[in-house]
């Protein structure tokens, strides 16, 4: 009998692979008999790989929070085995929700024409939403595509949660800047329960201690506040309610607006800036007074 290899021992352990029932077989696969796609883009992981990008994305995404894609691979590594099916359950159960699961729209700058958004009525959602995009200089296109969710349909759940994301920042006003993230991420863990979601709040590190002191004094109430008494927003069809007034759909949705956190952070600069002028001028003053 020839004697083990390394060679060997691997088309062993291939074949038993292949021996085993497929449910188990999926489960057991290695990066040797991946499985082919569930959908365009998806890519198959095992266990240790699912687990290898929740803890490397966590911590790429906590050290730079704007790192879109690390963010968006955290949120598809820890969505399973429970939260983004207990996601499409409520999607299910809510009739919009499921028009939305069996039409499955897209957000893009190709379904959502901002120059026609932009001519809409004042203070309508679509509006508000080409305003909203405009000011904070983002486009339509800036989400990831879902690699990394096996089931078709739940990948859809996320990526629709994904493009509707910053639908959410219009109708609140709160910006991309991290407090407004912050602000938002807090809102959407109560709202969906999306693991991402709460892992994200760890950035709040990063925020200077007058930041984070508004932050727990102001905004993270508002959001818990409101994101558990709020319909679920992944069941809003936004692309029928462009025309909406944002007050009436935040209301119908149980949402009051937050206080203007760019408004804040303006009147705060300019009393440092008042204040640096007037400590200037007595110096200045004093210096010329000889004192």
């Amino acid at each position: 009998m020839l004697p083990p290899t390394p060679a060997r021992s691997a088309q062993q352990l291939f074949r038993r692979l292949l021996a085993l029932p497929p449910p188990l077989r999926q489960r057991t696969f290695s990066i040797l008999n991946r499985p082919p796609p569930n959908y365009s883009g998806h890519v198959p992981l095992t266990i240790t790989e699912r687990a290898g990008l929740a803890v490397g994305s966590a911590f790429g995404s906590l050290s730079n929070p704007y790192r879109h894609d690390l963010i968006a691979a955290l949120g598809e590594a820890t969505s399973k085995p429970y939260f983004i099916t207990r996601l499409r359950h409520a999607m299910l159960k809510d009739p919009t929700g499921r028009r939305i699961l069996s039409d499955k729209p897209r957000i893009s700058s190709q379904t959502m024409k901002l120059e026609d958004l932009r001519k809409m009525p004042e203070n309508s959602v679509g509006r508000a939403y080409a305003a909203w995009l405009d000011r904070e200089g983002v486009t339509p296109d800036t989400r990831d595509q879902v690699r990394y969710i096996d089931d078709p349909e739940e990948a859809y759940v996320m990526q629709r949660y994904r493009e509707t994301h910053d639908f959410t920042h219009a109708i609140t006003g709160l910006p991309v800047i991290i407090e407004g993230e912050l602000a938002i991420k807090a809102f959407e863990f109560a709202n969906t329960v999306l693991p991402m979601t709460a892992l994200s709040l760890f950035a709040i590190v990063r925020l200077k201690s007058e930041e984070r002191k508004r932050f727990f004094e102001v905004y993270a109430p508002w959001a818990v506040a409101n994101g558990l008494k709020a319909e679920e927003v992944v069941n809003v069809y936004w692309e029928e309610e462009l025309e909406t007034d944002v007050d009436v759909l935040r209301t119908r949705l149980g949402i009051s607006k937050p206080p203007d956190l760019r408004e804040i952070r303006k009147v705060l600069r300019e009393e440092r800036r008042a204040e640096r002028e007037a400590r200037r001028a007595r110096e200045d003053l004093g210096a010329a007074g000889g004192v």
